[in-house]
């Protein structure tokens, strides 16, 4: 048995790696001896299952109907996976198993469907869940070394009108825990599924809304400077706050938000007022957004959001106020921004997000 790897919150891309897993009379690594008998019972998580109308687009373009219903999202155990050799950066994650069942609500009978690509898992920082898919490599296997609790494979063809279920296991750390199920595809809006109110429980590492944090930023000779860094607000705009600008088709679907940050130089070095290139907003549904770049040589900006106030150097003990744009889908609500910070001394930090209203 092998382990395929999907990276998840990238709606309809994946990136696929392989990897070593135990079986019977294979030569990889075998299952530990006596290791089924400690994997306990998958933990069920309070989420909402409301059906709704999605599409599933193919390798060949062709767009499919379906009606998808999380039916299920429960918690694991390291344990459950100890026969997989599993890559460094998972080792020491925990399992969530996602059962959903999807209807073909086209007219015709359609092969090959595969919609759990599409879904995530996104904790209360917007991080979103690895997603891994197990299959069978050795034909002598015994078994299909799959979790209890996530065995549903699904239908290879499906009439209209039919009905198939399907488990995927994602991948999250120790300090997450899960907020929100969605679902995208190409060719439709972002569905959400809160899971336990959508607040992702005791997640750790997240500031509340408007809570002070030092990082740092280097100034244009990679000197370190130490940054008190307050954010101000995120705030829905119009897309017709952009209309001066060129945008294309995909951006004009788009919501513009406005993340406000202060910054507080308590180094030693003077900075240019660009610290909110290193801002990321995250959404609900596992997306980042960096600054929007408008070119706008000489001309009065985005009065909704300015750049930088004051716009000139930021000397030792000034203070500076920031404003970068963000273009997020209609459906994906921000809920955490990051300052990730730049140099060796520049540790990320992230906090929740508490919007204004769309205008």
């Amino acid at each position: 048995m092998r382990m395929r790897r999907r990276l998840a919150g990238a709606a309809g891309m994946s990136a696929i790696l392989l990897l070593a897993v135990g079986c019977a009379g294979s030569d990889q690594k075998k299952v530990s001896p006596g290791a089924s008998a400690a994997v306990a019972a998958a933990k069920p998580l309070p989420m909402k299952t409301a059906p709704h109308p999605a599409t599933w687009t193919g390798t060949d373009d062709k767009v499919h109907p379906l009606r998808i219903t999380p039916t299920r999202l429960a918690r694991g155990a390291e344990s459950d996976l100890v026969h997989i050799r599993l890559d460094d950066d998972l080792k020491g994650m925990v399992p969530y198993y996602l059962t959903f069942s999807y209807t073909n609500t086209g007219k015709t009978t359609v092969s090959g469907v595969d919609p759990a690509r599409n879904f995530s898992i996104n904790g209360a920082d917007g991080r979103p869940a690895e997603q891994i898919s197990l299959f069978q490599s050795n034909p002598m296997a015994t078994g299909s070394g799959l979790p209890a609790a996530c065995r549903e494979s699904g239908a290879e063809k499906l009439a209209a009108g039919a009905t198939t279920t399907v488990c995927q296991i994602f991948m999250l750390g120790k300090d997450q825990q899960p907020a929100t199920v969605s679902y995208k595809d190409a060719e439709s809006e972002t569905l959400l599924w809160q899971v336990g109110g959508g607040k992702g429980g005791g997640a750790t590492g997240i500031l509340p809304a408007g809570r002070s944090a030092d990082s740092a930023t280097e100034d244009s000779d990679k000197h370190p400077v130490s940054l008190h860094i307050t954010p101000k607000g995120v705030r829905a705009g119009s897309i017709a706050d952009l209309s001066r600008f060129d945008l294309d088709a995909d951006e004009k679907k788009l919501i513009p938000y406005y993340v406000t940050m202060q910054y507080k130089n308590t180094g030693k070095h003077d900075v240019l007022p660009s610290m909110n290139d290193g801002v990321v907003l995250r959404t609900a549904a596992g997306q980042e957004s960096r600054k929007m770049v408008l070119i706008d040589i000489g001309g009065p900006g985005v009065s909704q959001c300015p750049e930088a106030t004051p716009d000139d150097m930021v000397k030792p003990g000034a203070t500076v106020t920031e404003c970068s744009i963000h273009m997020l889908a209609k459906g994906e609500p921000p809920v955490a921004v990051v300052f990730q910070g730049h140099g060796e001394s520049g540790q990320p930090v992230t906090w929740r997000v508490e919007t204004d209203g769309a205008k």
